[in-house]
């Protein structure tokens, strides 16, 4: 998993609510499990004119010139902006693949699905809740300034923006370390590497029965 500390990037906008995982990655992409691939088929039902499908050349698909993402100004964004309950429906692992697959670092909005808000920080992905109001300044910025930057920092656990101010935004303590590392579960357990081995290894040597390949033995 990529480690995150400071983004700074292009902001571009997803300015509907209750934007589910459906949405973000249709339901026929979700026989693969691979966690690359996706990025393609991010929001496919928006992004293209006709329905995607798995192993499909993207590249020659009809754009749907009236959103944002197909935007030249919006191109090569690393955070998205969104409105309330992003990441609502299905539990599907597959949506924050498919938001990293594009290039999403992070994801701003001013509440989250709970299961989507864990599932990003399992897979790189910063989900940043702000108060709408402030959600609603950074949509009238970004519309009205091609271009619009800002910086993530999860460090400090503040977005900056282009006019110098600072608006700070909570994350849990286990998580923010966790994506500062770069670590999911698998990550942190194998950090204890040695002395699960040596647990082991003395487990084996007071009870070797327990590792025996002979059945009754």
């Amino acid at each position: 998993m990529k480690a995150l500390r400071v983004h700074e990037g292009l902001v571009a906008p997803m300015d509907r609510a209750n934007v589910d995982t459906d949405l973000i990655i249709p339901k026929q992409f979700l026989k693969s499990i691979k966690r690359s691939g996706f990025g393609p088929n991010l929001f496919d039902a928006l992004r293209y004119l006709d329905e995607g499908q798995p192993g499909q050349d993207c590249s020659d698909r009809p754009l749907n010139p009236e959103f944002p993402l197909n935007f030249p100004r919006y191109e090569g964004a690393s955070v998205l902006l969104c409105r309330e309950n992003f990441g609502c429906g299905s539990s599907r692992e597959h949506a924050p693949w498919a938001l990293e697959d594009y290039g999403f670092r992070s994801v701003i909005a001013p509440s989250f699905a709970d299961i989507f808000y864990n599932n990003c920080f399992k897979n790189g992905v910063l989900p940043v809740v702000l108060p709408e109001a402030q959600v609603v300044e950074l949509f009238a910025a970004l519309y009205a300034q091609e271009g619009y930057r800002i910086t993530v920092d999860l460090e400090q656990q503040e977005v900056l923006l282009s006019d110098g101010r600072r608006w700070s935004f909570p994350v849990e303590e286990y998580r923010r370390q966790c994506l500062l590392e770069g670590l999911d579960e698998i990550g942190v357990t194998l950090k204890s590497e040695s002395t699960i081995r040596a647990y082991e290894n003395g487990l084996r040597s007071r009870s070797p029965w327990l590792f025996s390949s002979e059945v009754g033995a």
